[in-house]
């Protein structure tokens, strides 16, 4: 397969040329936008984790197992999609999404600030080299300071995908409110500490030697991914370089050199670093992003390239797009309420004569749901009420008590539920009546 250049560096722009990078620029921006999108998808109600009811929350729609399509449906166009995302960019989610990367680097921006440009915890472990002029107490504790207070804002996070955003709030005021665990202060402190000491400490070697998620996406590289190419046509320029490129690489890899299985993952910081050192001669940089063979090529179309993309996903397209449909289907058809029916029981005896109505509301959201009985004489049977009013989600029960008086034999009845959004369904009870009076269910 032949290859084709993604990404040219146009030079001439003002300021840090390494800040000012369209590369660099783009990828701050898509940082920046994970971590909110790891905000927004709780808050929106698009997908949270109820801890009181036990139950996983899409769309605001508390989902059970019989809710099948949906649960179905969006774990396989996840995976499908997350199998055609490293097909064909690799492990580029680890260099531009992933908040270990991000919060690694702002980490290290920071220490360069505070202590000077050689002060980093590096991946071969050599000691920090703090500047003469900023080793002081204050920038130390300033330094721990601007951590534990991220790590605070950050170990917020998780609490949104457990409790809904005003009960977040009621945490950060220290208001009381019953919906909180009692130690989730204590929960929170732990939380708080291991982000603190994952920003100060570990960084980088997270990526490096301990993510299993890295290890994951591996399995999905080939040679044909999105990967770093070298210009070596050009090798007496790259001679004659200071190795910015080497030197911004936080994974210490030699960009010039990269493997299909190694540990890059497509940052781009290497090109960005290249091109501005170029940019000075008005010359394009020597790296570049490419998908193809990690071979000199022609140029190919933009038609060839998709059509050899396609061919390493087709079979997982149609995954894909069959758990979109499904994931549709069962948004659709989902049920907002559940009714069920059974023989009531005292101090674990039936009571022939009485039913338990369980009616289920599974929206976070108010509701009202009718009750109803057809198929009995009217003064034949007694409900407890009538109508049950819900605040948001939760169970709720109303008896049925049959009376004395129907003849004997099977009587066949529907035990009717409908709510005021429009849903309704019917539950059909055989209920036998012996001879002398005796009743049961069937």
């Amino acid at each position: 397969m032949s290859k084709v250049s993604v990404l040219k560096y146009v030079p001439g722009h003002k300021g840090n040329a390494l800040q000012t990078h369209p590369l660099h620029r783009v990828r701050r921006l898509t940082q920046l936008g994970t971590l909110v999108l790891l905000v927004l998808i709780p808050v929106s109600g698009l997908f949270r984790i109820d801890p009181v009811d036990g139950a996983f929350v899409v769309l605001d729609r508390q989902i059970w197992f019989s809710d099948f399509f949906i649960v179905f449906g969006l774990w396989l166009a996840i995976a499908s999609g997350l199998v055609i995302t490293y097909s064909m960019l690799g492990m580029v989610f680890c260099g531009w999404a992933c908040p270990q990367n991000t919060l690694s680097e702002w980490a290290n921006q920071m220490t360069h600030r505070l202590l000077g440009r050689r002060a980093e915890v590096t991946l071969d472990g050599a000691k920090m080299e703090v500047a003469s002029r900023k080793n002081r107490p204050l920038n130390w504790v300033l330094l721990g300071l601007v951590y534990w207070a991220a790590a605070m804002a950050l170990a917020l996070i998780p609490m949104f995908y457990f409790y809904p955003p005003d009960v977040v709030w009621s945490f950060v005021t220290f208001r009381e409110d019953e919906r909180l665990a009692g130690s989730l202060h204590y929960i929170y402190f732990v939380f708080t500490l291991i982000i603190f000491l994952n920003i100060a400490f570990i960084r980088h070697f997270m990526c490096r030697f301990m993510c299993i998620y890295k290890i994951w996406q591996h399995g999905f590289k080939t040679k044909d991914t999105l990967h770093i190419a070298y210009d070596a046509s050009r090798a007496e320029d790259c001679a004659r370089c200071s190795k910015l490129c080497e030197s911004q690489c936080f994974l210490g890899l030699d960009p010039k050199n990269t493997e299909t299985y190694d540990a890059c993952i497509n940052c781009g910081e290497c090109i960005v670093a290249c091109d501005a050192v170029h940019a000075k001669k008005g010359e394009p940089g020597l790296l570049r992003f490419e998908v193809g063979e990690r071979e000199d090529a022609r140029l190919s179309t933009f038609r060839s390239n998709l059509s050899g993309f396609v061919g390493r996903v087709r079979w997982t397209i149609p995954f894909t797009v069959l758990g979109l449909i499904l994931f549709a289907w069962g948004l659709y058809s989902y049920q907002p309420q559940r009714l069920t029916v059974y023989p009531a029981k005292e101090d674990g005896v039936q009571l022939h004569d009485q039913y338990r109505i369980d009616l289920a509301h599974k929206l976070y959201r108010p509701a009202e749901v009718r009750v109803a009985v057809e198929g009995l004489p009217p003064g034949s049977y007694r409900l407890s009420r009538e109508r049950v009013h819900f605040q948001s989600t939760g169970r709720a029960e109303v008896r049925l008590r049959i009376l004395p008086g129907l003849e004997p034999g099977i009587h066949t009845f529907l035990v009717r539920a409908a709510s005021d959004d429009g849903w309704s369904a019917a539950f059909r009870v055989q209920h036998f009546v012996a001879e002398g009076g005796g009743a049961e269910e069937g």
